[in-house]
Order: structure tokens, then C-alpha cells, then sequence
């Protein structure tokens, strides 16, 4: 069955998504080579809450994206990210998703996951990584795109809001230098039931992640030389 109206929706709301980037972030984009055709999932780091929609808006063509589950719970927000097909993470649910994202690979489509799993930590670094990249690589045989996102996070505004009478924090990014690398593909094949594999696996996936992260900061001080001449750790 064709899904028109997230198509329409996805085609409408990719300009929008460009006119915020492109007023107010300073973007710096760098793909290593061009995306491959077919089945991919990109893998970016989260170190906000725009992640999953500037990285939809520069792919080209439409994704499902593993978000987590109380972002279905906003009012609004919940039937914009449904009609889009992006896909619900519930806690003790995960395999749930996966199983989504994996018919969307073998459908031919590009599946982004973050595999972090939630925001990076305002204060600098990265959160631990999940295995859900990992599960769908070696599960789809799909090559993983590595992404490393750089923005400066002194800029992150904390926001507070309750979901479902619960107070959720959320880190958002509004403006500055926004610096993406996307690497070469990486692809994964073994047994899905070897644990430690799949653990490995989704670590290579994350350190290969962090260099691309460095790489963007790197870039954009290069491009755009500090007054103080200090770096921000990624």
C-alpha cells in the first residue's frame, strides 16, 4: 500500500525543516562518498533533539527513524511523527522496533537510528551505545552509514515539559554551528545470538561515530578559527 499522505507530509515538511537550518544554524555538511542506493541506516550521534529532523531533511529522500516513545506522547508532535511512519522505542519494547525497522530495510528503505539512545551529555562526550544498530546490521545485512554531528553545546537550551504527567527534560539546539560528517558505509555480517558480537559490533559502529563527531569540530574550527583559540570537546 502507498502511503501518500506521508509522502506529501514528508515532501512538505523537508523545506521547513531547511528554512530553520538555513537561518538559523550555521551548516557544514561533508559526505564521504555519496549515499548508497537501496536499504542502508544511517547512525548519527544525539546531542540534540533537532538531530532526527535536520539529518531527515539533507538525506534526499524519506527515512524512518527510531524515536523514542515518549516523543509519541506530545500532542501534535505525536500525529506529525505516526503519519511520517517513524518508529515508536518503548522501554522494555525494543525488539519491537527493531522488527519495524528491519521490514523497512527489507523493503528497500533507509532506517536512521540514533545509537545512543537519548541525548548526548550536555557537559560533553557521548552516551553509551545501545546494540539496536548493531541487531539491525547484521540482522538486514544493510551497510550502516557512521554520521558525526558537531554543534557547540554551550548553545543547548534545557527545556522542561510534562508528557503524560511525567516532567521530561529535553535538550534543544535553536542556533550556531551545526558540522556533519557522514562516513563510508560499514557493513556487518555473523551470528545475531553470538552477545558479544553483536556488543562489538555496535561499539566499532560508535567509536567510528565519535572520530566522524571530532572530525566535524575539527572542520568547522578550522573553517571558522575560535577568538579564544580553545576547542569544545565533542
Amino acid at each position: 500500500m502507498i502511503d501518500i499522505g506521508g509522502k506529501i507530509l514528508y515532501g512538505a515538511s523537508v523545506p521547513v525543516i531547511k528554512a530553520f537550518s538555513g537561518t538559523m544554524l550555521n551548516m557544514d555538511i561533508d559526505r564521504k562518498i555519496p549515499l548508497p542506493d537501496g536499504a542502508k541506516i544511517i547512525a548519527p550521534n544525539h546531542p540534540s533533539m533537532i538531530d532526527p529532523f535536520i539529518m531527515a531533511s539533507i538525506l534526499g529522500h524519506r527515512s524512518y527513524i527510531l524515536i523514542t516513545d515518549v516523543m509519541f506522547h506530545v500532542p501534535i508532535m505525536s500525529a506529525f511523527l505516526r503519519r511520517l511512519g517513524h518508529i515508536p522505542v518503548v522501554p522494555g519494547r525494543g525488539q519491537s522496533a527493531i522488527d519495524c525497522a528491519l521490514e523497512h530495510l527489507q523493503a528497500g528503505h533507509t532506517v536512521m537510528i540514533f545509537p545512543e539512545g537519548v541525548n548526548s551529555p550536555v557537559k560533553g562526550g557521548f552516551a553509551k551505545e545501545h546494540t539496536g544498530v548493531a541487531r539491525l546490521a547484521i540482522s538486514s545485512g544493510a551497510p550502516v552509514i557512521p554520521t558525526g554531528i558537531f554543534l557547540q553545546r554551550d548553545r543547548l537550551q534545557t527545556l522542561k515539559s510534562v508528557v503524560s504527567g511525567t516532567i521530561k527534560y529535553s535538550n534543544w539546539y535553536l542556533r550556531g554551528p551545526y558540522a556533519i560528517t557522514m562516513g563510508a558505509p560499514m557493513q556487518f555480517y555473523g551470528d545475531i545470538e553470538n552477545r558479544e558480537y553483536v556488543k562489538n559490533t555496535a561499539h566499532e559502529v560508535m567509536l567510528k561515530i565519535m572520530g566522524l563527531a571530532a572530525e566535524s569540530q575539527q572542520r568547522w574550527y578550522r573553517n571558522n578559527p575560535p577568538l579564544t583559540g580553545e576547542l569544545e570537546l565533542p
